[in-house]
């Protein structure tokens, strides 16, 4: 199987991603899954009940290789509803949650994103209450009311349609759920920049702002943080939070843990690539690929050796970025690192004791030599500049 998403009629198995319909639509559902079929049906079906949207949405079905009958759980739903479905799926290598997000935002043109779980169940006004509420340079954090095994085994269709599962919301779910509403109200009035947080499972997006940041980094592979990593980048470009627990939540159905699954990621590569310093706020594995010659790089200042500066830059990265995003600064030189850029190089031609100054402040060091008290992993030798911003996330 291929591991690029390709097209398909949705009724051919196996299915990859499906042909877009042309009519333009509010909102995109993106609904994630892989392996739970039961799950999704379920979710599948409390979509199919949304009121009052009519007209407004599509589904894409975003799969991370499923070997199950879940493409068929797709292609059978599609059968029954008049709004469109779409399927995306690729090889399943690893827990690739952010790469399934990014081919469903490829498969819509939607203004307005809905990140989902397939394992969620959607009161009937869910949707409508998203479009009613949205807010530009507003990203909405919602959260899920986790049932029980035994409740979850409950919900089925017909209680689905009847509504009757959510008279199964535990009220210790609904006392939490209150809890960060006014949390999240607190946050709103001390402006918090990166509060109430993503949950993967229940955000409204809108396309504009998630294209702005490069969508989600599929660097993150395995369980956990690439949600927190979005926040962080959107807050960078001015984006704002603000939560939906207030007004709606999803269902949460039972399931045993994911197999990667880390409580709060710890120890993990997901967790060290998260902190690792100099990564870019739009990022470089994203719902694109960004190469070198996209990245705004600047130099700063002038190399004392120009002679060998020349020869590493090779006539590219002058200081013509107004808002550069990397910066490189040689030593010896006259350059010094400034605020604006996200990610500092330092690249050292000789010795010098300002090197290890300009060292401190420097995310990345290119050295004939090691430099003391920087970690191995951030320096490169002196010839290899290129696989140095190569590294850059």
């Amino acid at each position: 199987m291929s591991t690029v998403a390709s097209t398909v009629p949705i009724a051919s198995a196996p299915p990859h991603i499906m042909p877009a319909r042309r009519r333009p639509l509010d909102v995109a559902l993106i609904v994630s899954t892989y392996q739970r079929p039961g799950h999704l049906r379920r979710a599948l079906s409390s979509i199919a009940l949304q009121k009052h949207v009519d007209g407004r949405f599509e589904v894409i079905v975003t799969d991370d290789g499923s070997q199950d009958e879940t493409a068929d759980v797709v292609a059978e739903f599609d059968r029954r509803v008049e709004f469109p479905v779409q399927f995306t799926t690729h090889h399943h290598e690893q827990f690739q949650l952010a790469r399934c997000r990014n081919e469903g935002v490829r498969a819509t043109t939607a203004p307005y994103l809905l990140f989902l779980d397939g394992d969620l169940v959607l009161p009937p006004d869910f949707v409508a209450q998203h479009l009613a509420r949205r807010r530009a340079g507003v990203a909405m954090a919602g959260d899920s009311c986790y049932f029980t095994r035994e409740d979850s085994q409950r919900v089925d269709e017909r209680t689905i349609e009847s509504g009757a599962f959510l008279d199964w919301i535990p009220l210790s779910e609904e006392a939490r759920l209150m809890k960060k509403a006014l949390r999240a109200k607190l946050y709103n009035v001390v402006r918090h920049p990166t509060r109430p947080r993503l949950k993967g499972g229940n955000i409204g997006i809108w396309r504009c702002d998630y294209e702005r940041v490069n969508g989600y980094d599929e660097n993150f592979v395995g369980w956990g943080l690439e949600e927190t990593d979005l926040q962080w980048r959107l807050a960078r470009h001015t984006v704002r939070f603000r939560a939906s627990t207030a007004w709606t939540c999803t269902c949460h159905l039972w399931h045993p843990p994911s197999t990667s699954f880390v409580h709060k990621a710890r120890g993990t590569h997901n967790e060290s690539y998260l902190r690792q310093p100099g990564r870019l706020s739009v990022c470089r594995h994203g719902l694109r690929t960004r190469s070198l010659d996209e990245l705004r790089i600047g130099v700063v200042g002038r190399a004392e050796d120009r002679a060998l500066a020349d020869s590493l830059l090779d006539g590219r990265f002058f200081a013509r970025q107004a808002q550069p995003e990397v910066e490189i600064v040689f030593s010896p030189g006259t350059g010094r690192f400034t605020r604006r850029a996200e990610c500092r190089v330092l690249v050292v031609t000789r010795a010098a004791p300002a090197a290890e100054r300009l060292a401190r402040r420097a995310h990345i060091v290119v050295a004939d030599k090691p430099l003391p008290r920087r970690p191995v992993g951030r320096q490169f030798p002196l010839g290899e500049l290129d696989a140095a911003l190569e590294s850059i996330c």
